[in-house]
């Protein structure tokens, strides 16, 4: 029996330093999930925030009709089952609200009965996309990226998106996304009026052609051109180049919008007015595209959508604009703060401003040392640093490093200490 014991005991928990990088790649990817949020207040008092990392319990709340926030999931829930949501917007942590029956909440009891403005979908049941499959999928032997909708914020494999066979998913040429929000087919239709914006708002590469039901409506969006071809936004009417530059572009978005017959005159300086408007982000007093960007709605997008870079800010924000979609509940498409790509800029910020505090209190440390201290401190950092850079550079990356490994390490380092 305690020879057993023993053998347990000499037995090394071992990884490789393949598996090590992976775990820090893990831990970012995790602060660009969590938006700076180090979990340990409910955010409920913060209202319905505009985004943040959510989490569904089906311990407690086996219908999928409720999420808690960061603190609540690693306190409240420890243990439970955990659905992880990435994120949601304007959503309130439900924990120990009327959902959770006799459950209170341990960081923040005192909550409203039900939070009427949040909204659910089957994600919260621990499934997504139109399969309806869990992820990671026990049934799946190697587990494939989803893509999440800006709209609904449900999550698709790519092949249940419905792209056309001619149609492609944007990517440069080393696979990766030249895109920078995805609307799924189901959403599309809601986002109709974007039919009327230049080519340039979407992702290179998508054939803007196939999506229209009658051919009335194929010939609005083939008809928008494409502003240099390139499709990226700084091509577009969010230029802030020269004013020949802007006006360029202006006479480009009205062509979009006038079947390609261009405008001129009072009605170019119009346009051109209102270019320089959204390039000052000021409220519009007149559309950028008259009435066609509310039109009777004959136009429908049936097909996923794919957009470009910074597309949100072409957004027209004249008053007519601005009530259409609030009617289509998509305001928040012209709030910058709603964009993943925005949350995840702000966690990196807050990261950073983390790291430097804790630099910050080692250099108090060091500050409040003598000097011989200070210099013995710095030396030994350094030589540590040495000593593990030449070990790492005559090591292979797919073996294990072991405690003797590490011993060695320090081996050396006490030897060149003798030395000196």
């Amino acid at each position: 029996m305690s020879g057993e014991f023993d053998d347990d005991v000499e037995a090394e928990q071992t990884i490789s330093i393949n598996e090590y990088l992976n775990d820090v790649e893990e831990k970012e990817l995790a602060d660009l999930v969590l938006g700076g949020d180090e979990g340990k207040e409910c955010t409920y008092s913060k209202g319905y925030m505009k985004r943040q990392a959510i989490f569904s319990c089906l311990t407690c709340a086996p219908e999928g009709n409720a999420g808690v926030c960061t603190a609540c999931s690693l306190t409240c829930h420890d243990g439970h089952e955990i659905v992880e949501l990435w994120t949601k917007r304007n959503f309130r942590c439900d924990c120990g609200n009327s959902k959770f029956g006799e459950f209170f909440c341990k960081l923040f009891p005192s909550k409203d009965v039900e939070n009427a403005e949040n909204s659910y979908n089957h994600n919260f049941k621990g499934v997504y996309c139109t399969c309806n499959r869990p992820y990671p999928d026990p049934d799946v032997e190697e587990q494939v990226e989803m893509i999440q909708c800006c709209i609904c914020e449900d999550w698709f494999h790519e092949e249940h998106i419905g792209l056309e066979p001619s149609d492609e998913i944007p990517r440069d040429d080393e696979g990766e996304p030249v895109y920078e929000d995805f609307i799924c087919k189901a959403c599309s239709a809601v986002c109709s009026f974007l039919s009327t914006y230049p080519q340039t708002i979407w992702a290179a590469g998508l054939r803007r052609n196939a999506g229209c039901n009658t051919n009335k409506d194929k010939d609005v969006l083939e008809e928008i051109p494409s502003a240099g071809g390139s499709g990226k936004l700084e091509n577009g009417i969010c230029s802030n180049g020269s004013p020949r530059e802007d006006n360029a572009i202006a006479n480009t978005s009205a062509e979009s919008v006038t079947g390609g017959k261009g405008v001129t005159g009072e009605s170019s300086k119009k346009i051109f007015d209102l270019v320089q408007c959204m390039n000052d982000g000021g409220v519009h007093t007149a559309c950028l595209f008259g009435d066609n960007i509310v039109a009777d709605g004959s136009i429908s997008l049936t097909k996923p959508l794919f957009l470009s870079k910074n597309w949100r800010a072409t957004l027209c924000r004249c008053k007519k604009c601005l009530s259409m979609y609030e009617q289509k509940r998509v305001s928040y498409l012209i709030d910058e703060e709603d964009s993943i790509a925005e949350y995840e800029r702000t966690a990196k910020q807050k990261r950073e401003e983390k790291l430097q505090q804790q630099e910050g209190a080692e250099l108090t440390f060091l500050n409040k040392l003598g000097h011989v201290e200070k210099m013995e401190i710095l030396n030994g950092i350094a030589d540590m640093k040495d000593e593990f850079h030449n070990f790492l550079q005559s090591f292979d990356p797919s073996k294990a490093i072991t405690s003797d490994d590490v011993h060695q390490i320090f081996e050396n380092l006490a030897k060149k200490r003798r030395r000196e």
